[in-house]
């Protein structure tokens, strides 16, 4: 070939397209088959780990069964990321953006009272004494759930433009494993674009419930003590009782919901729920503590309430003569789903599950999912898990709790296809 045709040969090839990877369609196609071939091995994994469940940061085994796998399919592996947490770095086999999918591995201190055949008998130390353990919240079903995805896309990483990092997170139902796992590292090298998660709940088997913004609610104890004066029982007048103004600020924090929160923006609570002060009839004692929780759906009505229920409580101690110390702790923050990114995602909920993709109601549980939500737009989901027969529907953290498996698939589907289509069509921008 003549010099002048084999530069503009060689021209030509440089500006021609490269050879075309899968389509979206067809990365769907793989997807739908894939779900079905390892089903059976999704199952499998999912009643191991509820038969094993292990107790936040002691999800050893638990951490040691998700890094094996990863290795095996060739992805990355990092270990004891923010305490027992397992990081998975999977590269596409084109550069594009990073996402991120996370599972809760941790069980809760709770003795199995479900009739299934692989009843969970373990046993751990739990405050100082022994106590059953049982994945009541339905983290097994997560972490099953994202071993298969990862399974899935690691056969298909040829055609996937970009990362995808898996979360195996340690200790949501506390300490919280979210933060740690962040203090580590795993939003960035490569940083996060957006991130997914899921959490099933006892709705119809196989929906899939999600709203944008506040998902669920952030979780903060709340601490009173009240200090009043010590005296006999038959001379009130003697002291200042820190019962009485103890009992009329749990009236007045009630007025902070029912009077001081627009309910028609988001939901709140306050509650109390544990008193002790005093022991005999006669005395009137000289402190009084409240124990409570507040919750709420939206990051600027958090504060507001804190603000309210502070001066609320130290204005009717005051006006008895007592005084109130207000400790608000902060727990885990709003779980917000940012409202960009999940109005794009919304057609590949849709794809999974049709007719049984709909609008959660306004939920007052806690996730700390909301911190990875925080360094990166992020859209969380519920899955229903509840069977047909209501006898067996039961709560999250219900030691009758039980999950249908005939759920995982349409988990595995939803992440795996939320990942291919963020990462295939990515949002031109996010504002955060």
């Amino acid at each position: 070939m003549h010099r002048p045709l084999l530069w503009a040969a060689l021209a030509v090839l440089a500006l021609a397209p490269p050879l075309a990877a899968q389509s979206a369609d067809e990365l769907h196609d793989q997807i739908d088959r894939l779900t079905v071939e390892i089903n059976d091995q999704v199952v499998e994994w999912r009643r191991d780990l509820h038969a094993n469940p292990e107790l936040g940061m002691q999800e050893f085994r638990t951490a040691a069964l998700v890094a094996d796998h990863l290795r095996s399919l060739g992805i990355e592996v990092t270990t004891e990321v923010g305490g027992t947490g397992v990081l998975g770095v999977l590269e596409g086999g084109r550069p594009g953006p990073v996402v991120a999918l996370r599972a809760d591995m941790d069980g809760l201190p709770v003795t199995e009272l479900a009739d299934v055949p692989f009843a969970s008998k373990a046993t751990a130390e739990w405050q100082g004494r022994e106590v059953g353990v049982m994945h009541a919240c339905g983290h097994d079903n997560h972490v099953a759930i994202l071993m298969g995805v990862a399974q899935i896309l690691a056969q298909v990483r040829d055609d996937l433009p970009g990362t995808v990092k898996f979360f195996f997170q340690p200790a949501e139902e506390g300490p919280g494993g979210a933060e740690p796992m962040i203090a580590d590292g795993v939003m960035e090298n490569p940083t996060v674009d957006a991130v997914f998660g899921l959490h099933v709940f006892p709705m119809p088997v196989g929906t899939i419930a999600y709203r944008p913004g506040g998902m669920l609610a952030s979780a903060d104890n709340l601490r009173i003590v009240v200090r009043g004066v010590q005296t006999h029982g038959a001379m009130p007048w003697a002291g200042v009782d820190p019962i009485a103004t103890a009992s009329q600020i749990v009236m007045g924090l009630q007025q902070v919901v029912s009077r001081q929160v627009d309910l028609t923006d988001s939901p709140a609570v306050v509650t109390i729920g544990q008193i002790e002060g005093g022991n005999r009839g006669n005395i009137i004692p000289d402190t009084v503590l409240m124990v409570g929780t507040i919750r709420t759906l939206n990051p600027d009505t958090r504060t507001d309430v804190h603000e309210r229920v502070r001066r609320i409580a130290e204005n009717i101690a005051d006006a008895n003569g007592a005084e109130a110390e207000v400790t608000i702790d902060l727990g885990y923050a709003v779980t917000v789903n940012d409202p960009a990114l999940t109005e794009r995602m919304g057609p590949s909920l849709r794809r999974v599950a049709g007719d049984d993709v709909t609008v959660m109601p306004p939920a007052l549980g806690a996730e700390d999912f909301s911190y990875f939500a925080q360094e990166a737009p992020g859209l969380f989901l519920g899955l229903g898990v509840a069977p047909e027969d209501p006898s067996l529907v039961h709560p999250n953290h219900s030691p009758y709790f039980y999950a249908d498996e005939r759920a995982l698939p349409v988990g595995v589907r939803a992440l795996a296809s939320l990942a291919v289509d963020y990462l295939t069509a990515p949002p031109v921008s996010q504002d955060r």
